[in-house]
C-alpha cells in the first residue's frame, strides 16, 4: 500500500503551510501539557485505533513502547474496559477519547457521566489539553486515512 498523496511534499502549497501550523499545535500539546505522558500516548493510540489509522496506530504504539510503556498495556488499549491495567484517571481519559472520537455514534457527543468522571482526575488545564489532544488526533487521523498513509515502517524519533 502506498499513500495516495504526500500532503507535505511541496512546502509551498497551502496544505503544507497549514499542516506546519497544525504540527506546531500538536507539538505544543505533546511537549508542554501537564497531562501524564502515558495518558497522552494511550489517548493518541486509542483515537487512532478507532479511526482505523494504521500509520498513527503504528506511530503511537512504537512511541509508547520506546518510552517504556508495557506490551501488556499497549495490547489492551482497545479493550481497556475489560482490563485491569489502567488507572481510574487513564480509564476516564480513554472514555472521553472514545466518546469524543465517535461523535456520530454517540448522538450527543460526550455524555455528562463521562465528563464528570474525567473531571474527577484532571484540572481545567489538563482537561483542556485532553480535549485539544483528542481533537487534534482525530483531525490527523482523518488526513492520514483519506490519503491512505500506510503504517508499519515508522521508527520512533521522539514524537510525543
Amino acid at each position: 500500500m502506498t499513500a495516495r498523496l504526500n500532503l507535505f511534499g511541496n512546502p509551498t502549497t497551502t496544505a503544507a503551510k497549514a499542516a506546519a501550523h497544525f504540527g506546531a499545535a500538536s507539538r505544543t500539546i505533546l511537549q508542554d501539557s501537564s497531562l501524564p505522558a502515558a495518558t497522552r500516548k494511550l489517548v493518541l493510540l486509542r483515537a487512532s485505533q478507532i479511526n482505523g489509522d494504521g500509520y498513527a496506530t503504528d506511530v503511537w504504539t512504537k512511541n509508547a513502547a520506546a518510552a517504556g510503556e508495557s506490551a501488556t498495556r499497549l495490547n489492551l488499549v482497545a479493550a481497556w474496559r475489560e482490563s485491569t491495567v489502567f488507572t481510574d484517571a487513564e480509564r476516564a481519559a480513554l472514555e472521553l477519547t472514545e466518546q469524543g472520537t465517535r461523535i456520530a455514534d454517540a448522538a450527543g457527543g460526550v455524555d455528562d457521566e463521562a465528563w464528570n468522571r474525567v473531571r474527577e482526575h484532571y484540572d481545567d488545564g489538563q482537561l483542556s489539553d485532553l480535549v485539544m489532544l483528542v481533537a487534534l488526533m482525530n483531525a490527523t487521523n482523518r488526513m492520514s486515512v483519506i490519503v491512505r498513509q500506510p503504517g508499519g515502517d515508522y521508527e520512533p524519533a521522539g514524537l510525543g
